[in-house]
């Protein structure tokens, strides 16, 4: 199973640093967000990924470990006015979030208000100057060919990341999702980033060897279980 991972990610350091480990779930406590914490140091992971509330405590937790502290930005639904985002986006930086993972408005897209769609994504990045941004599309709303215009929309305005899902819709990332989202970001700066029902091993290799260059998951550490016990 492991050779189908591109050679890069098939050391157990590359690998575990693909994840965003991750708690986004309502009834989340501040101590299972110091234990995510806690195991994204032990494990090398990219980083973790948590609701704004806990940003500020989770980035004192991770302190100069290596690991980043994450936060989402308008989640989950994407419906918030622009200006509330931009809001967020500023006050999670400056308590410490390292990436940024904003919801677009989805419903104001298949409305056919592009032009909104595009700008609220600008404004999301400007306002996070350096902090990478990256732009969760809520994909199972939409058709390949609508995930590549936004995909598209994520390069020209600078997005480190176009991401597939918030995990809190019907499904989450598939391997046509990532394809649709290629064919705007190869040969670019912005990358993808999967997440959604990635809980085992094999799905994380999907995704991995589909395109994505980062993952999102709650399951980090039973799927990193997994590598180790085949790579041993």
């Amino acid at each position: 199973m492991l050779a189908q991972l591109p050679a890069h990610l098939q050391s157990e350091s590359a690998f575990a640093a693909l994840f965003d480990h991750t708690i986004l779930k309502p009834d989340a406590t501040l101590q299972q967000i110091m234990t995510l914490c806690d195991e994204a140091v032990a494990n090398k992971f990219k980083g973790v990924c948590v609701n704004p509330c806990f940003i500020k405590k989770a980035a004192a937790r991770l302190g100069n470990s290596g690991q980043l502290a994450m936060a989402v930005v308008g989640f989950p639904l994407g419906s918030n006015r622009t200006d509330i985002k931009v809001d967020e986006a500023k006050r999670a930086v400056g308590d410490g979030a390292r990436e940024l993972d904003m919801v677009i408005n989805v419903g104001l897209y298949l409305s056919g208000d592009k032009d909104f769609v595009r700008s609220d994504i600008e404004q999301v990045v400007k306002a996070a100057g350096s902090i990478p941004v990256k732009v969760i599309l809520e994909t199972c709303y939409l058709t390949p060919a609508q995930i590549t215009e936004l995909s598209k929309w994520c390069v020209e305005v600078g997005a480190a990341f176009v991401k597939t899902s918030t995990g809190f819709a019907a499904r989450g990332a598939s391997v046509e999702d990532i394809a649709a989202m290629r064919l705007a970001t190869d040969g670019t700066k912005t990358t993808i980033k999967a997440s959604g029902g990635i809980r085992s091993l094999e799905a994380a290799i999907m995704m991995a060897k589909a395109g994505a260059t980062r993952i999102g998951s709650s399951s980090t550490v039973a799927i990193l279980d997994g590598f180790r016990a085949l790579k041993n």
